[in-house]
C-alpha cells in the first residue's frame, strides 16, 4: 500500500522565517508525532500538506496524489485547537451543515461518536468545554471516514483524562493498517504512549524522523563533567546542553558510551529532555 502522505524537499518561505528541505512519510497504520519547540515549522508543514498555503519548493503527495485535487483532500480530516463551527450550533445543526456540504458523511457514526463521548445534544458550542470542543471536531472528522487523520495541537491544554479517550481513539483508528494518524503536539508524554515515529522539526528544518522505540532505546541523556564528556568519540554525542547542575548529552549508543564511561549518569531518554537539549535549553 502506498504511503498516505510524502512530503519532499519542501521549502516555505516568509520574511521571518523558513521552513527548508523538510522530509516526512506517513505510512498506512502509523502514528507519526510531529513535535518542535513554538515557531519550529510543524504549523506551516501541515498547512503546506493540506494545500492551506503553497510551499516555495518542494513537493507533496497525498494518498499518491496532489494536495490540490478535491477528491484526494476528500480522503483526509483535519482536527485544529479550535471548533470552525458558529459557537450559537449545537449538535443537530453541525451534523445539518456538513450533510449539506456533500461528499462523504456517515449521519449515524457522527451521532454515535457524539453519544461515546458524551457531547449534550441541546448545548451549543459556546457552552461546550474545550474539550468536548476538541471531541466534536472529532467526530465530525471521523464521520468523513477519512484514511488520514491531521491534528495540529488539538490535543493542548486537556487534562489527561480526556486526551487518554483521545488517544484510544487514534490507536482504534489505525488498527485495520490502512488509516494513519500526524499528529503535532507539545504534550510529548502522550507521543512517547502512542506515536509510532516521531519526528523532530527545530528552527524550521527536520532533524531527523525515526521509529519511537527505537529512538528512546538508542538514546540516551548522559550527564557528567565537560571532562568526562571530551573523552567519546564525536559521533555519539548528537547534543549538549549545560546548567547549574553540570552539562548533559544526548548520546547514540548508550551501552557504549557506559563502557567508555563507567562511573557516568546515564538516564532514559524523555522526548521532553531531548527537545530540551537540542534546543540549548536546560535539562
Amino acid at each position: 500500500m502506498e504511503n498516505l502522505l510524502e512530503i519532499r524537499g519542501l521549502c516555505k518561505e516568509y520574511s521571518d522565517f523558513v521552513l527548508k528541505d523538510i522530509d516526512l512519510t506517513v505510512r498506512p497504520g502509523r502514528i507519526v508525532g510531529l513535535i518542535g519547540e513554538n515557531g519550529a515549522g510543524k504549523t506551516t508543514t501541515l498547512k503546506a500538506a493540506l494545500n492551506i498555503i503553497k510551499p516555495s519548493a518542494g513537493q507533496i503527495r497525498l494518498m499518491g496524489g496532489e494536495p490540490s485535487d478535491q477528491q484526494v483532500r476528500a480522503e483526509v480530516a483535519a482536527v485544529f485547537e479550535d471548533s470552525f463551527f458558529y459557537e450559537g450550533f449545537h449538535l443537530l445543526q453541525v451534523e445539518k451543515v456538513m450533510a449539506g456540504l456533500g461528499g462523504v458523511w456517515d449521519r449515524e457514526q457522527f451521532f454515535r461518536d457524539c453519544d461515546r463521548y458524551r457531547l449534550p445534544r441541546k448545548k451549543t458550542i459556546k457552552e461546550m468545554s474545550r474539550g468536548m470542543r476538541i471531541k466534536l471536531n472529532l467526530a465530525v472528522a471521523m464521520a468523513r471516514h477519512p484514511k488520514l487523520l491531521i491534528l495540529d495541537e488539538a490535543t493542548s491544554g486537556l487534562d489527561p483524562v480526556v486526551r487518554g479517550e483521545l488517544l484510544n481513539v487514534f490507536m482504534e483508528f489505525i488498527q485495520d493498517e490502512s488509516h494513519s494518524v500526524l499528529i503535532s503536539s507539545h504534550i510529548t508524554d502522550d507521543l512517547e504512549r502512542g506515536a509510532d515515529e516521531i519526528a523532530y522539526i527545530h528552527g524550521g528544518r527536520l532533524l531527523f524522523q525515526r521509529d519511537k522505540d527505537e529512538l528512546l532505546e538508542n538514546m540516551a541523556v548522559l550527564r557528567c563533567s565537560e571532562e568526562e564528556m571530551r573523552r567519546l568519540p564525536e559521533g555519539l554525542i548528537r547534543g549538549t546542553v549545560k546548567s547549574a547542575f553540570g552539562s548533559a548529552a544526548l548520546v547514540e549508543e548508550p551501552e557504549r558510551v557506559r563502557s567508555i564511561l563507567p562511573g557516568a549518569v546515564i538516564d532514559r531518554l524523555t522526548l521532553s529532555e531531548m527537545m530540551q537539549i537540542y534546543s540549548g535549553r536546560n535539562v
